[in-house]
């Protein structure tokens, strides 16, 4: 397969490109532009989040999983991840895996149940 398109440009470009796919819902086509990124620049976190939500709308959810965790062990408290992980797993039938995972995201949206 020819990535030359998906691999052009400058990694600004390239974020901006893998916005537009994933704006457009091309889920398959963001992940593309996406895993150069994160290769390029593993210690960020927004390329690798977005990688995981393009995994998880174009239905690739182990792979979803793997960047969510990496994430989640990176950064506990990134909320969003923990977020997206809980529905991964959710979304798979692990729904016992996913609870803790759900209920870290919504303590830390400051989302506690009411009285």
């Amino acid at each position: 397969m020819d990535t030359t398109y998906y691999d052009h440009g400058t990694a600004a470009e390239r974020w901006e490109r893998a916005g537009m796919f994933f704006d457009a819902k091309e889920y398959t086509n963001a992940a593309r532009v996406l895993t150069g990124l994160v290769e390029e620049v593993p210690e960020q976190t927004a390329p690798r989040l977005l990688l995981a939500r393009a995994y998880y709308h174009s239905a690739q959810l182990h792979r979803a999983e793997a960047e969510l965790r990496l994430i989640v062990e990176r950064d506990p408290v990134e909320h969003y991840a923990r977020l997206m992980l809980g529905r991964t797993l959710e979304r798979q039938s692990r729904h016992e895996e996913a609870a803790p995972h759900l209920r870290i995201a919504a303590a830390l949206a400051g989302d506690f149940p009411q009285e």
